[in-house]
C-alpha cells in the first residue's frame, strides 16, 4: 500500500483483531532480573501468533522512575534501562511484524513523572513562568490561604494537589509524583504530536491512549460539586469491584471536556499520513455509552474500550443490555465497537465470577460470547490460562494507590506470568528467585506448558475459540440479533452464521438448534449451567 492510500472503510485490520495485553514488567523476563523487558516479549512473540491473537498492546516501557510501574513517564522517545533499549523495541516491533502481530504501545498524555525535564523546570522557574505553564499551578484561594486551589481529590486517594516550597500547588489527579499536564498551553500539545511521530516512524502501528477522557480540564478549575448522597471524588475507577460499578451521573470538571476532542481530532491527522491503517484505542471511563462514542467520531478514535462489558455482572440480561446498548452507541458514528473482560488495573474476570470452578467456567463462557461479537477483543496476559486474582501479601505490594490509600490496590493482577516448571519464577526468566511480585507457589498445573499438554485446559480452550473466531469475524455479518431464548436466565444472541448460547441460570438447558461449533465446557445434550456454546446453521 502506498502511503495516503487508504483501506476500504470496514476493511481495516483493526476493526475485527483480538489485541492481546501485555504488562510488560510481568510477561517475560529476559535477563533474570525478576522484571519482565522487551526481549522478553519478542522470545514469547510466537507464543502470541500460536495463541491466534492479531496484535499486541505493551504498557509503558519508556524512562520511568517507576513510582506507577511505568504510567509516570520522564522521557516518551526513550526505552528505560530496566526494560531495555530502544534498539529492542525496534527488535521488538520487526520481530512482531514478521509474525503477523500488529504493535499497540501505551501513551500517557494526562501527566508526566515529576522527574520528568519539563516539571524540574517549571520547580527551578518559579510562579508565571513559561515553564509552570506547561502543567497546572495555581495559588490558594484569597479566602482560603494555605488551603488547595480546589477541593478535588486524587484518584489514588487523598487531595490531588501537592504544594511547592515557593507556596503554589500543582494538580495530579493520580499520584503526586505523575503532575498533570495543561493542555490549554500549545506547547504540550506540539510536544505530544512530536511523540506521534516518533514512535510511528519507528513502526508502531497504533497507540492506547491513557486517561483519554481526561487532560483538558474544566476552564477555571472550580470545586466539584457534590449532591445529596454522592462521595466527593474523580469518578475514575481503580481495582476492587466496588470502586467500579455503577458508577453515578455526577459533576465531574476534571474529566471528559468538550475540547479534549480537539487533541484527538489533531492526532487523528497525523495518523492518517502513514500507511498500515495506523490506529488509536481510547482509554476512556465515560458515564455513558454515548459520551464514549463520542471519543470515536470519524475524525477522532479509530476505537474507545467498552468497559460496560467488563463492569456487567453475571447475567442474561446485563450482558444483552451491554450489547444492545454498545452497538446502538455507536452507530451513529460508524464506528467498531470493543470489548474487554479484564486488564492491569481490575481484577480479574475469573476472581470477579466467583473463583474457583465456577468462576473459572464463567469467565470461559464470558470469554465466548464476546469473541462471538463484532468488533475488537481485548485479553489481559493470563487470562487464557485462567489465572485468578493474587492475594499479594502487604509487605509485597507496590501499587501506589495502597501505599496512599491502605486498599489492596491492583498488584494482584499484575503477578507474573508463569511458563513452565515446578517452583516460582514458572520460567517467568532465567532467575530462580521470586520475580518483582511473587508468584503462588500453587501455579504448577497453570503454567503455559502443562495447559499445551492437556487438550482440556483454558489454554487449549482459547486457542480453540481463537481458531474458530477467525472463521467467521470477518466474513460474517455484523449485525446482532438478540434473540427470545425462553428463560430470562439464558443469553442468546445469532451473527451471521453463528448464534450463541450462554446458560447464566443455575440448571441445564436445551440447545438452540444447529450444529455445536465449540462449547466452553462440557457439553453432552443440554447446555450446563455457567457454559457457553457456538452454534452453525
Amino acid at each position: 500500500m502506498a502511503l495516503n492510500d487508504p483501506t476500504p472503510t470496514g476493511a481495516e485490520w483493526w476493526r475485527h483483531a483480538v489485541t492481546y495485553q501485555v504488562y510488560v514488567r510481568s510477561f517475560a523476563d529476559s535477563d533474570g532480573d525478576g522484571v519482565g523487558d522487551l526481549p522478553g516479549i519478542t522470545s514469547r512473540l510466537p507464543y502470541l501468533r500460536d495463541l491466534g491473537v492479531d496484535a499486541l498492546w505493551i504498557t509503558p516501557f519508556y524512562t520511568s522512575p517507576q513510582h506507577d510501574h511505568g504510567y509516570d513517564v520522564a522521557d516518551y522517545c526513550d526505552v528505560d534501562p530496566l526494560f531495555g533499549t530502544l534498539a529492542d523495541a525496534d527488535t521488538l516491533v520487526a520481530t512482531a511484524h514478521d509474525l503477523g502481530l500488529k504493535v499497540i504501545v501505551d501513551l500517557v498524555p494526562n501527566h508526566s513523572s515529576n522527574e520528568h525535564a519539563w516539571f524540574q523546570a517549571a520547580l527551578a522557574a518559579g510562579p508565571g513562568s513559561p515553564e509552570r505553564a506547561r502543567y497546572i499551578f495555581r495559588d490558594s484561594p484569597a479566602d482560603r490561604p494555605g488551603e488547595p486551589p480546589n477541593n478535588w481529590l486524587s484518584v489514588f486517594g487523598g487531595p490531588a494537589w501537592t504544594q511547592v516550597p515557593d507556596g503554589q500547588w500543582y494538580l495530579h489527579l493520580f499520584d503526586s509524583t505523575q503532575p498533570d499536564f495543561d493542555w490549554r498551553n500549545p506547547e504540550v500539545g506540539e510536544m505530544f504530536v512530536d511523540v506521534l511521530r516518533f514512535w510511528l516512524d519507528r513502526g508502531v502501528d497504533g497507540f492506547r491512549v491513557d486517561v483519554a477522557h481526561g487532560m483538558v480540564k474544566e476552564d477555571g478549575l472550580r470545586d466539584q460539586v457534590v449532591g445529596e448522597g454522592e462521595e466527593l471524588g474523580s469518578g475514575a475507577p481503580i481495582n476492587e469491584e466496588h470502586s467500579m460499578v455503577e458508577r453515578t451521573l455526577r459533576d465531574e470538571p476534571m474529566w471528559d471536556q468538550p475540547e479534549v476532542h480537539d487533541v484527538y481530532r489533531r492526532w487523528r491527522t497525523v495518523l492518517d499520513e502513514y500507511d498500515g491503517d495506523r490506529m488509536m484505542v481510547a482509554e476512556a471511563w465515560t458515564q455513558t455509552p454515548e459520551s464514549m462514542a463520542r471519543f470515536v467520531r470519524p475524525d477522532e478514535m479509530h476505537q474507545s474500550f467498552n468497559f460496560a462489558w467488563l463492569l456487567a455482572p453475571w447475567s442474561a440480561k446485563a450482558f444483552a443490555d451491554v450489547i444492545t446498548g454498545t452497538l446502538e452507541a455507536i452507530a451513529p458514528v460508524g464506528a467498531s465497537p470493543t470489548w474487554v473482560l479484564s486488564n492491569h488495573d481490575v481484577v480479574r474476570h475469573t476472581t470477579r465470577y466467583g473463583g474457583g470452578e465456577r468462576g473459572l467456567a464463567r469467565a470461559r463462557a464470558a470469554t465466548m460470547a464476546m469473541l462471538a461479537l463484532p468488533g475488537s477483543s481485548y485479553l489481559y496476559q493470563g487470562e487464557e490460562l485462567g489465572l485468578e486474582q493474587v492475594d499479594v501479601e502487604p509487605e509485597f505490594r507496590q501499587d501506589p494507590s495502597w501505599f496512599r490509600t491502605g486498599e489492596v490496590g491492583r498488584d494482584g493482577c499484575r503477578v507474573p506470568v508463569p511458563w513452565s516448571g515446578d517452583a516460582p519464577p514458572y520460567g517467568f526468566g532465567p532467575g530462580t528467585e521470586q520475580p518483582w511480585l511473587p508468584q503462588p507457589l500453587d501455579w504448577t498445573a497453570m503454567h503455559v506448558e502443562a495447559q499445551a499438554a492437556d487438550p482440556d485446559s483454558t489454554l487449549a480452550f482459547y486457542r480453540s475459540a481463537l481458531a474458530a473466531r477467525r472463521t467467521f469475524a470477518t466474513t460474517g455479518s455484523d449485525d446482532v440479533e438478540i434473540l427470545d431464548s425462553g428463560s430470562p436466565e439464558v443469553l442468546l444472541f445469532r451473527r451471521g452464521p453463528v448464534t450463541v448460547a450462554v446458560n447464566c441460570g443455575s440448571e441445564p438447558v436445551a440447545l438452540p438448534p444447529g450444529e455445536l461449533l465449540l462449547a466452553s465446557g462440557p457439553v453432552v445434550a443440554d447446555l450446563p449451567p455457567d457454559t457457553a456454546a457456538w452454534l452453525a446453521g
